[in-house]
């Protein structure tokens, strides 16, 4: 069961991604007046007078281009239009009609799919006339409108609303799954293995991918939100406004995912950056799994993956929590292990341990290790409680909060894994006076 589609298409730089935003109310999509900033399919959900729906914001579609990367375009673009239930074409009412309109029209047709055509860019009542220019087309009556200033948008959406098919019941959103890593570590080619269809643009060019795209996929009766992700680089190599926005658009795709799979490529030696995004993923309150992508092209000899965990977890001992898993995405090897893996991480962020079961086994802990003192002046924890809200959050009552140690910090936290689990889950140490 799913929500009715509806795909944005035309050639590049007609406003596409600014309409995407404008539907959204928000800015969601990259705009830049550089054409082609869009290259994958862009997935929101929108509504309109108590009807909701898909919206895909595409890449420009440019017919015969002999260029790589806009031949993937073309292909992600034509799976958008194949997939609706409604096409929005828009077109650039201020440079009139051009040659690849007729051919983005003719391949409309072909799909017999219902079609809103929309003039865009016409910001007054002076620019109405040259609205009937595109009747050419030969699809629908066009409609003019502004994707930046909101003219005669509402219009718009009436006509598409009256276009969809009955909305379906849509399952609930159980886990929001980013992936994210350095760019061209293969993170759409994972997430194309995952989706088992090659929905995202696949490329050897570094940083293709250049918004965060959520993808939707059902997994044993679970339905999971896939986010693929801008690659992040260093801060000092985000030297232009596109980059900086997909720096942006990768850090909230991290902070509104539920797990985070931080892809490595074992090809390439580990570095800062891959750790500093595992930070982010933590402070950010997120489950964490290391992926190692690329093992099949490995030289494998004795415990070569046993290696290669015990060299991560000596760079990056306060990251020993988080699971790892080798896959590669080209083959398929062990592809399926992430989804089931970003599952139980999923269900540990969410178990809840009760106060009387944590006092009662943390404690027998503290009292064979108390915390050193302060000044001389003893700290006694008196009991422990579990907050309410993911991450898992731990209260320890005591006498002196702000005087524990970020060593005993780390030694209760410690001891709370090797008591209750919560593999691949960051957890939060909290103080608090006991006669408050």
């Amino acid at each position: 069961m799913r929500l009715p589609i509806v795909s944005i298409v035309g050639r590049p730089n007609v406003g596409k991604s600014t309409m995407f935003n404008r539907f959204l109310k928000r800015r969601q999509a990259v705009v830049d007046p550089t054409p082609g900033v869009t290259r994958d399919r862009h997935y929101a959900v929108a509504d309109w007078s108590g009807r909701s729906f898909a919206l895909i914001d595409t890449g420009g579609l440019i017919e015969q281009s002999l260029e790589e990367m806009q031949q993937h375009i073309t292909v992600q673009s034509q799976i958008a239009i194949e997939q609706s239930d409604v096409v929005l074409f828009m077109v650039d009412g201020r440079s009139g009609i051009h040659p690849s309109d007729f051919e983005i029209a003719e391949r409309i047709r072909k799909a017999q799919k219902p079609v809103v055509l929309a003039v865009n860019k016409i910001d007054g009542p002076s620019g109405d006339p040259d609205v009937h220019e595109f009747s050419q087309l030969g699809l629908v009556e066009a409609i003019g409108v502004s994707a930046q200033v909101g003219r005669s948008i509402g219009d718009l959406l009436d006509l598409i609303i009256a276009l969809l098919p009955k909305a379906q019941a849509e399952p609930v959103e159980s886990l929001r799954l980013a992936i994210v890593g350095r760019p061209n570590v293969g993170k759409s080619s994972l997430v194309n293995r995952l989706l088992g269809e090659p929905r995202m643009i696949v490329s050897n060019v570094p940083g293709t991918t250049r918004d965060s795209i959520d993808t939707m996929l059902q997994f044993q009766g679970k339905q999971i939100t896939l986010i693929d992700t801008a690659g992040l680089r260093k801060p000092a190599r985000v030297n232009d406004q596109i980059e900086f926005y997909t720096a942006l658009r990768t850090s909230r795709a991290i902070s509104r995912a539920d797990v985070v799979c931080v892809l490595l490529d074992a090809s390439q030696s580990l570095s800062t950056q891959d750790f500093k995004i595992a930070e982010a993923a933590e402070e950010a309150g997120a489950g964490l799994i290391f992926v190692v992508n690329k093992w099949d092209i490995i030289e494998k000899e004795t415990d070569t993956a046993g290696a290669y965990v015990n060299d991560l977890h000596r760079r990056a001992k306060t990251f020993a929590w988080a699971p790892l898993v080798f896959v590669s995405a080209v083959t398929g090897q062990r592809a399926p292990k992430v989804i089931s893996m970003a599952i139980s991480v999923f269900e540990e962020r969410a178990r809840r341990i009760s106060t009387p079961e944590l006092t009662r086994t943390i404690l027998q802990d503290i009292h064979r290790k108390p915390p050193p003192s302060d000044k001389g002046k003893f700290i006694k924890i008196k009991f422990v409680t579990q907050g309410a809200n993911p991450p898992p959050t731990f209260v320890f009552f005591c006498n002196r909060p702000d005087s524990v140690s970020e060593s005993y910090q780390r030694f209760l936290a410690n001891r709370l894994r090797e008591r209750f689990g919560f593999e691949g889950v960051p957890l939060r140490i909290r103080f608090r006076n006991k006669g408050r």
